[in-house]
């Protein structure tokens, strides 16, 4: 294993002095509730990058795990009373420990498998030729993204079934993975720009002007993140914004139904009624608040690659998420990820179901 040099956590040493280790940060952790070590929490991983940059610390096998057992959920930045940008702290951390060459082997596998098949998951076929829908010229773009289109594929299929029942004139996108695993890993930032042009690049010869995407994490890349390292010359919508624009007429349904979160989707870019009014106009269905909702939501367990490098705590997390919607018959939620944890969290439960929007407005559309 190679040394440590603190070449991206230089930029934020002033930042890290500034945690005053209040431990705010513990009652919101999701990492920390999993676990149950202060090392595994915001402040703690705060004191893990400022012994780095010392020196004091070197990156053994325990420093790089409580650093990858952040979900970058960002609860602890709205908890803050410091305003540390924690998420950003871990990631540069990330970063430094990756160039280091300390990097876990399911998260090397998954990079090289972006590199060199465009997804994280080693799929040698291409998303257009998965989705079966070729690109063509066309205002509205629908961008799946990996996990959509490889694994949790009922949100892809209902998205395209919703645009073609709506009318909608669109297309598919020759897309690759949108980098946002990669950037949560730490990998080269060389490699993750490249991702961004190429995919913005092929969006934009289709004459797209707006841009539709189903899954929470790829909708913050394009949101947040391109915009930091390219141009980007067209409209960026979640489907859940999109649909809040037309007018849809849903068949009722029973049951009661709650609604949860998408970090990536809500604290991180900010989208919280959009959801919650399409389950409005859903006749018949019982909405219910979970107790942690909208910006002080809990994570399900699913981002920051902690469920690709520590599953058995991924899972941990979830299922403290599903204990909170005990009351619901549907727990919706608006990411692929968050289907796919919050799934596994349920331990085989049958008295509930949890399920993707898109999903949820094909059926009743």
């Amino acid at each position: 294993m190679s040394g440590f040099e603190t070449v991206n956590l230089e930029a934020v040493r002033n930042a890290v002095n500034v945690c005053t280790m209040c431990g705010f940060c513990k009652s919101v952790c999701p990492s920390f509730k999993a676990i149950g070590w202060d090392s595994a929490l915001s402040r703690g991983r705060i004191i893990l990058s400022y012994g780095l940059l010392t020196g004091d610390l070197r990156p053994d096998d325990s420093v790089v795990e409580n650093m990858y057992t952040c979900t970058t959920c960002a609860d602890c930045e709205r908890r803050c009373p410091s305003k540390v940008k924690i998420v950003d702290i871990i990631e540069l951390c990330r970063a430094d420990l990756v160039k280091s060459g300390h990097i876990l082997p399911k998260h090397r596998q998954v990079c090289e498998n972006v590199l060199k098949h465009n997804n994280p998951f080693g799929e040698e076929k291409s998303v257009v030729e998965t989705l079966g829908i070729q690109p063509k010229k066309a205002k509205i773009g629908y961008f799946a993204g990996c996990t959509a289109t490889y694994r949790s594929k009922k949100t892809s299929q209902a998205s395209l079934s919703i645009l073609k029942k709506l009318g909608v004139d669109f297309t598919t996108v020759d897309e690759v993975c949108c980098g946002s695993v990669m950037q949560r890993i730490g990998w080269d930032e060389k490699d993750i720009v490249a991702l961004m042009k190429r995919n913005v690049d092929a969006i934009a010869s289709l004459g797209v002007e707006t841009l539709v995407l189903s899954c929470a994490g790829c909708y913050r890349m394009f949101k947040k993140e391109y915009p930091k390292h390219v141009d980007v010359p067209f409209r960026v919508l979640h489907m859940t914004e999109f649909l809040a624009e037309q007018d849809l007429k849903l068949k009722p349904m029973e049951g009661v139904a709650t609604y949860h979160d998408p970090c990536h989707l809500g604290r991180h870019a900010g989208v919280y009624e959009e959801p919650r009014k399409i389950i409005a106009a859903i006749p018949g269905l019982e909405f219910r608040e979970m107790e942690f909702n909208r910006s002080v939501a809990h994570c399900c367990g699913g981002g920051g690659g902690v469920r690709s490098a520590y599953p058995d705590e991924s899972a941990a997390i979830a299922r403290t998420r599903i204990e909170e919607a005990d009351f619901a018959d549907y727990i919706i939620t608006t990411c692929p990820f968050c289907v796919s944890n919050l799934t596994l969290g349920l331990d085989g439960r049958t008295d509930k179901k949890v399920v993707d929007l898109m999903e949820l407005v094909d059926g009743l559309l």
